[in-house]
């Protein structure tokens, strides 16, 4: 492989030639207080960090960042670290993804704007992975994708606790009655100890094991928890070798093929990943120009086997999933179904970065011949209701409920829901479909995560632990239960679920992959003619561009602008 000379770096541009601009850029590195032996001749690194005071799922990548600093300084790079919107996805309101773009079009043009030869991305919680790697993607430049890591399993009273499922469980015992406050404080204390994104399969843990079948996180990195010294050891790591990928022109683009995102599939059903995945994939997929399709997951999840006995779909958590064998080793019990010939950052193929990866917990890694469950981790359903498509997690639901037909019970927005769910006089039973419109890309606005509506409180003290419910927001990753999410076209710009009315029957037919309406056609066109389209939600700001440009959940919701066109020329430096 032929190798860069100092003078082909992207950053020689900025330090390395002999006019007034170069000396103002050489002369501010040096008031900075580094040498021109620091940085002259070497690759420029950006750590692109989305740490923040307000992200516990990333509090530790400040540290992580000097880290990585110390493998780019032992490799002979120049380190330098870019912070980037941290989108915490507990506390970042409405959605982190209103700011998945957001994030994502601040990267790229962070990347671009700088002296920048190569990248190490920071990021971990749920929308920071695609959005970071969008971004890379977009730049096209030497790139390693660095993890947070999950956290460290919860405990209350003796019980193990994983974040996200847990809450929503113990959430729906303290509605009806079943759990007293002190009991739930304690829950609330016990369930997140450590740094670190959920530690059950929840968005994060998803996507940056996606991300790893893409082949951008050194072998074995996207399992490791973020509290274990393996972690610091894996960021320097990170460090050296994307200053030799450098050198060699490893760019991202050179990883992101039809086989990596093949890959990134099968492995994400075997994970028995969040449907977040969905969305995420198409995404990324779009920024590589890979031709994935909703029906290619579908597809896929129909061969690949769930083997990952982890929450929500199974019994375990990430910490135990990674003294299991972790993400290699998961890998190599799937070997047969995946691209091993596919390249990675590593510098070796996939193929050779799981050879003699072993699973040390038959029960938390499956094999083959025993997988968790006999359903499927995603399936994309179609019909009258979902014209363009919708997602469901069938390993996430009742098996009795994958075939049902019932009434329709429509909250028009969140807030219509959270004031009547909870009412004695709700006419609602078991067989009921739940529906909540509005609640899309832009209609929620972003897609919030309000997909797993809660049981109404009646049914819920009558034992009632699953419904039908349905929407055009998407839910966490940490969830669980009957949920039809993603329906694409959204309420909020005329798709069917706008026209539904209380009391029509829903036929969900999960085997047939259908979702109906039960309406004669000419019914249904009465009602779309009759439909008005509610006012913008936003008026000005990021909100109004957002809504001008973003695509329907079946596109990734991306923004047609930053996906399509050609390649953004490098900018002038005068």
């Amino acid at each position: 492989m032929t190798r860069k000379k100092p003078d082909e770096l992207r950053s020689h541009r900025w330090f390395g030639v002999d006019d007034l601009r170069a000396f103002g850029h050489r002369s501010r590195a040096k008031q900075m207080g580094y040498s021109t032996s620091d940085f002259a001749g070497k690759p420029v690194i950006a750590i692109i960090n989305t740490w923040s005071d307000l992200n516990a799922c990333h509090m530790h990548l400040r540290q992580r960042a000097e880290e990585v600093k110390r493998g780019v300084w032992q490799a002979g790079g120049f380190p330098v670290e870019l912070p980037a919107m941290s989108l915490a996805e507990p506390i970042v309101k409405p959605t982190t993804m209103l700011y998945r773009n957001f994030l994502a079009m601040e990267v790229e043009e962070l990347i671009r704007s700088h002296p920048i030869d190569g990248v190490v991305l920071m990021g971990g919680c749920d929308k920071t992975t695609p959005a970071l790697l969008m971004a890379a993607t977009s730049m096209d430049l030497p790139t390693i994708f660095f993890p947070a890591g999950p956290a460290l399993r919860g405990n209350w009273a003796g019980n193990t606790l994983g974040t996200g499922s847990d809450a929503w469980k113990f959430w729906a015992e303290r509605r009806a009655g079943r759990l007293d406050a002190k009991d739930w404080d304690a829950i609330e204390s016990g369930i997140s100890r450590s740094p670190g994104t959920c530690m059950t399969m929840g968005t994060a843990s998803t996507m940056t094991a996606i991300a790893e079948a893409l082949g951008l996180i050194m072998p074995g990195g996207s399992s490791i928890p973020a509290a274990d010294s393996s972690h610091a050891r894996l960021a320097s790591e990170s460090g050296r070798r994307i200053v030799e990928m450098t050198w060699e022109d490893e760019k991202i683009s050179d990883f992101l093929d039809e086989r990596a995102f093949r890959n990134a599939m099968r492995l994400a059903m075997a994970y028995g990943g969040s449907t977040n995945a969905a969305v995420h994939i198409l995404a990324m997929a779009g920024r590589a120009k890979v031709d994935i399709k909703l029906d290619d997951l579908d597809a896929v999840a129909r061969e690949v086997p769930l083997l990952a006995n982890v929450r929500p779909s199974g019994k375990y958590l990430m910490e135990d999933f990674y003294y299991a064998g972790g993400i290699r080793a998961l890998m190599a019990r799937l070997s047969h179904l995946l691209e091993l010939d596919a390249p990675t950052v590593s510098g070796k193929s996939l193929g050779e970065n799981i050879a003699g990866a072993e699973v040390y917990d038959d029960d938390v890694i499956r094999p083959l011949d025993n997988p968790v469950s006999d359903q499927q981790t995603m399936a994309i359903l179609r019909g009258n209701l979902a014209p363009t498509g919708a997602v469901l997690k069938p390993i996430a639901a009742d098996p009795k409920l994958l075939n049902h037909t019932g009434p329709a019970l429509v909250f028009d927005d969140y807030n219509d829901m959270a004031a009547r769910i909870d009412s004695d006089d709700l006419d609602v039973t078991a067989d009921s479909v739940l529906i909540l419109r509005n609640s899309g890309p832009q209609g929620g606005p972003g897609m919030p995560e309000w997909g797993m509506l809660p049981i109404p409180k009646k049914l819920l003290q009558q034992g009632v632990n699953d419904m039908v419910r349905l929407s055009d927001a998407r839910m966490s990753g940490t969830s669980y239960g009957t949920c039809v999410l993603h329906v694409s076209p959204e309420s909020f710009v005329g798709g069917p679920l706008a026209f539904v009315q209380t009391g029509d029957m829903i036929k969900l037919d999960v085997p047939a992959r259908r979702l109906d309406l039960m309406i004669d056609d000419a019914e249904f066109e009465k009602r779309k003619a009759a439909w008005t389209a509610p006012a913008p939600r936003y008026s000005r700001g990021f909100g109004a561009i957002y809504a001008q440009h973003v695509t329907q959940a079946d596109q990734g919701c991306d923004f047609e602008i930053l996906r399509d066109g050609e390649a953004v020329p490098e900018p002038e430096i005068h």
